[in-house]
């Protein structure tokens, strides 16, 4: 159904939404082959839908050689044979219709395959009628790439290449080459791609590395980061890549331009809308350019992605982001496809199910919309992936230091019997975790006290309470690990929340009369509220209570 408690207009259904990410190739197989299908999906939307999402987002699924899993597109407007048809995505979207979900797929646009015809094309010769559809360069007198740039992947970010005996750049694999998004013909190229899926009743584009379109003209060399300051990318010297401060070859102003001509088009369809992905030196400033009037509608970066954070980190993001963007409207996601598992990143010994349920009901009251990744609604840890049965180019690259992207990856674990806990019939391309199978939907779904039942009664409570979907956001004074604030939204009634971060009792105070309360580990007492470890309440305050 679509969300009755919304405080935005009917084609606003993107603000507050809880938008459900699918990893396609992990969700359900329909054909028996080991990996995630179209098919598979439509089966499973009724899960999705029960759980209180408001839309899906879908992970590629377009026609691809699979170098990085679909990242690599060789044909925009076709469905690899591995995930289905055309046909297929058509009746997915009617499913999904029908159960009054949206639609969003992850549209990658500043990259394509090197199989495809563009690029097949563009390395022909010098000449040809896309030879400048992809960024070109020549190289330093010595032989070597002409500036000093890194693939996020390891390693330089150009391949030479004998045919025109130049330079191509690759900021991730070098199957990877990337758009020259500068010129007008690779742009108009770009929104046609998006009108076609558009005209296929597709709500919703996540726009892949939103931030990489364009590079400097100039090819400058990237800077080193000071001293006091290094590998302050994301704290890794494992890879090269974070070592640079990344001036030059992303985050361009003419970035922008590029995405108002996306708006534009997206614009004259009723309900549409585009949130991009940034992975930026300078997340939260990036990310409030991208929310800026005339852009795009919101936009999401790294900041919660990474490692673990506390409440006074969660503070500081926002207060970034208001301070950048006053009234932009973010999102936000702890887990996704490219990170490790949310409750994994707390070395400490924890009580996984208590944090797994506090940081899901922490995405969903904040301000902004929700990406809840496939599991999260589970708690379900990184799983362990032996060396042997790695598909993560990425992770194989940096083993054992780093183990990639595939510990977040691994089959939706359905039920806990069988090879492949209920997402295949044979083997799946990655291998379940016996703990996943313990953590199995099948094994929730009775159990009153569980994360999936948590996320279902939460969601559900939300649904009805517009301050908690799109109000403002206002910070309270908390004590030590306690995050406390305040949603508001016009006449209807507040909802105050408070989040305990820590594994010892914790206490916030709070002063006015609830309506109702959703908590977990909380108490209330004279002038306010005690929490346990990891423990949270939203209360619904009398209308304008405090």
């Amino acid at each position: 159904m679509p969300n009755p408690g919304s405080a935005s207009a009917p084609h606003e259904w993107w603000r507050g939404a809880v938008i459900y990410e699918i990893y396609v190739r992990s969700f359900a197989d329909s054909d028996g082959d080991g990996v995630g299908d179209l098919d598979g999906i439509t089966g499973r939307l009724g899960y999705v839908r029960d759980l209180g999402a408001d839309a899906v987002w879908l992970t590629p699924f377009f026609k691809s050689p699979m170098a990085d899993f679909g990242y690599d597109v060789e044909d925009y407007t076709d469905v690899d044979p591995q995930f289905g048809t055309l046909a297929d995505f058509d009746a997915l979207a009617a499913e999904a219709g029908r159960l009054g979900l949206k639609v969003v797929i992850d549209l990658v646009l500043s990259h394509t395959s090197e199989r495809h015809p563009w690029f097949r094309e563009s390395r022909q010769d010098w000449h040809n009628p896309k030879a400048d559809w992809y960024v070109w360069a020549d190289p330093k007198p010595d032989g070597t790439p002409p500036n000093n740039w890194l693939s996020a992947f390891g390693g330089p970010a150009w391949q030479w290449d004998p045919r025109r005996r130049q330079y191509y750049l690759h900021n991730f694999l070098k199957e990877q080459p990337d758009l020259n998004l500068h010129q007008p013909a690779v742009q108009d190229a770009l929104l046609e791609v998006a009108r076609f899926w558009l005209n296929r009743g597709v709500t919703g584009l996540r726009l892949d590395a939103a931030n990489f379109y364009m590079h400097d003209c100039l090819l400058r060399d990237n800077p080193p980061w000071p001293k006091e300051r290094p590998y302050a990318g994301e704290g890794r010297d494992d890879n090269p890549y974070y070592w640079q401060r990344h001036l030059y070859d992303k985050s361009q102003p003419e970035n922008l331009t590029f995405l108002r001509r996306m708006r534009q088009l997206l614009d004259r369809y009723p309900g549409a809308m585009a949130v991009a992905e940034v992975a930026d030196d300078e997340p939260v400033v990036r990310t409030a350019e991208y929310v800026q009037a005339g852009v795009l509608h919101t936009a999401y970066n790294f900041s919660f992605l990474g490692k673990a954070f506390d409440a006074g980190a969660v503070r500081t993001v926002f207060d970034e982001f208001e301070a950048t963007a006053p009234g932009g409207w973010p999102s936000w996601a702890f887990s996704n496809h490219d990170s490790m598992r949310l409750v994994s990143r707390w070395l400490q010994p924890v009580d996984q199910t208590g944090l797994a349920k506090m940081l899901v009901t922490l995405l969903v009251s904040v301000r902004g919309t929700a990406f809840l990744y496939q599991g999260e609604e589970l708690g379900l840890p990184e799983a362990d992936v032996p060396f042997e049965r790695l598909r993560d180019p990425y992770g194989i690259a940096f083993w054992p230091d780093y183990r990639g992207r595939d510990g977040c990856r691994t089959p939706m674990p359905w039920t806990g019997e069988g090879l492949a806990a209920g997402f295949s019939q044979v083997e799946p391309w990655l291998p379940v975790p016996e703990e996943h199978r313990r953590l199995s939907v099948a094994a929730q779904a009775g159990d009153p006290g569980s994360v999936l039942n948590h996320v279902k009664a939460l969601l559900a409570w939300r649904r009805h309470r517009p301050a908690l979907v799109a109000g403002d956001l206002q910070f309270q004074p908390g004590n030590g690990p306690v995050l406390a604030f305040r949603r508001t939204s016009g006449n209807h009634p507040s909802v105050w929340c408070a989040f305990n971060f820590s594994g010892r009792e914790g206490t916030c105070e709070w002063h006015s009369c609830a309506l109702s309360q959703f908590g977990v580990r909380a108490n209330r007492r004279a002038g306010g509220v005690s929490l346990g470890p990891y423990g949270f309440v939203l209360l619904e305050e009398e209308e304008n209570a405090g």
